[in-house]
């Protein structure tokens, strides 16, 4: 009996999976974000919640599959982080060098640098309505910098686009400075615009019809039911149907004449027909504009809210704007600063502090004044007091 195939490799991470039943073939299903650590919460330390493939775990888990003449990968990502990307694709590429001949088949989305990772592979299958986008690298800066330490940032950067274009190049054939201004607009290509582009080589013509849609502010696609959330300062391109409702679990899958539909909310006065696209709703850019703009304007008070204040002004049962959330929680603090005074003066009545007057000092006069001596005379008394009830302490 082969030992191997008792064995096998079955490896199954949150947002990734490693299969391996026989001694040639394998699979991959990556549906996350790639990332070098575990994201944590900026405030809390804790661990997000979220599907990440972390950069050391993938790469120790890669390794059970170097033995395989042929490793397939099924690909719906949002990208990460790009060195982690590039990481990934260089160790892809020496497997290649070894010998295995590597398949990617985008199953919904191969962004950013999941797109890089993609290109790693010898061959690149996509469904029609699968979606792939390259960019430019960008990232976050804190703190105060000179002009010096901003041309380094940039510097970096520039580094990191031409690491990209150089694994686009190889799979595309496409010049350098092509890629450069198509990453630096942001292109997104459907699966057919990504085979005639030279990033996939052949499109599944008899693929079941994949459910892709963004949600109103188009910082996330849902693709096959699932929501995977775009990095921050990235919008969906408006030619991706729009969910009103966020909370729906799935989209409806329908396409009409190659557009896809998105299954919408229910016909209300002088708006389109419930499952109607994009382009037949005259009024639908100027709702996805205005949402987006208040999605927005609430994620630029993040910082003085708590996470549930954000999230019911955003998604919750009585969704508000930016100025409203901030009126409701004005309100709410005058509400608990009014408890808490009504509630330290009842624990001043229950105390009985208020019986209790302070000493007049000896020969004090009757009416309770007292002369500039017998005030000085009364603070050194006070102090010698304090300062033996402290030494007693």
């Amino acid at each position: 009996m082969n030992p191997f195939k008792v064995k096998g490799v079955h490896i199954q991470r949150k947002a990734y999976a490693m299969e391996m039943n026989d001694p040639e073939n394998a699979e991959i299903t990556m549906y996350g974000e790639v990332v070098e650590n575990h994201p944590t919460h900026w405030y809390t330390g804790e661990p997000l919640e979220g599907d990440f493939i972390v950069q050391d775990a993938f790469l120790r888990d890669l390794d059970n599959l170097s033995k395989a003449k042929t490793i397939t990968i099924r690909m719906n990502s949002v990208g990460g982080d790009s060195l982690v990307g590039m990481v990934i694709h260089n160790r892809l590429r020496e497997l290649s060098a070894k010998g295995t001949h590597l398949v990617c088949v985008v199953d919904g989305a191969a962004m950013s640098a999941a797109s890089v990772i993609m290109s790693a592979c010898d061959e690149v299958r996509v469904n029609p309505a699968s979606l792939v986008m390259i960019h430019r690298c960008w990232g976050f800066l804190f703190g105060c910098y000179n002009a010096n330490d901003l041309r380094q940032s940039a510097e970096m950067f520039d580094a990191y686009d031409r690491a990209a274009v150089s694994a686009y190049q190889r799979k595309t054939k496409i010049s350098g400075e092509e890629l450069l201004r198509m990453m630096s607009e942001t292109t997104w290509l459907t699966g057919a615009e990504a085979v005639e582009k030279g990033f996939a080589d052949s499109l599944i013509e008899d693929a079941e019809p994949l459910d892709i849609a963004a949600s109103a502010d188009g910082q996330s696609l849902f693709v096959r039911g699932k929501k995977i959330h775009l990095a921050p300062g990235m919008f969906a391109p408006d030619s991706i149907p729009t969910l009103k409702n966020q909370n729906q679990p799935e989209p409806s899958g329908k396409q009409n004449g190659g557009t896809i539909m998105a299954n919408l909310p229910q016909k209300q006065e002088n708006s389109a027909p419930v499952n109607a696209t994009v382009e037949q709703q005259p009024n639908m850019a100027d709702y996805i504009q205005a949402e987006r703009q208040r999605l927005q304007e609430i994620d630029a008070l993040a910082g003085l809210f708590d996470v549930e204040t954000i999230h019911a002004a955003k998604y919750g049962e009585h969704p508000c704007t930016a100025q409203e959330m901030a009126y409701q929680a004005a309100q709410k603090a005058a509400q608990q600063g009014h408890q808490f005074l009504a509630a330290l003066e009842a624990d001043a009545k229950s105390s009985g502090t208020q019986a209790i007057s302070a000493a007049a000092p000896a020969n004090a006069p009757e009416d309770g004044t007292l002369t500039p001596e017998q005030r000085m005379a009364k603070g050194r008394m006070d102090a010698k007091a304090l300062h033996n009830s402290k030494e007693g302490n």
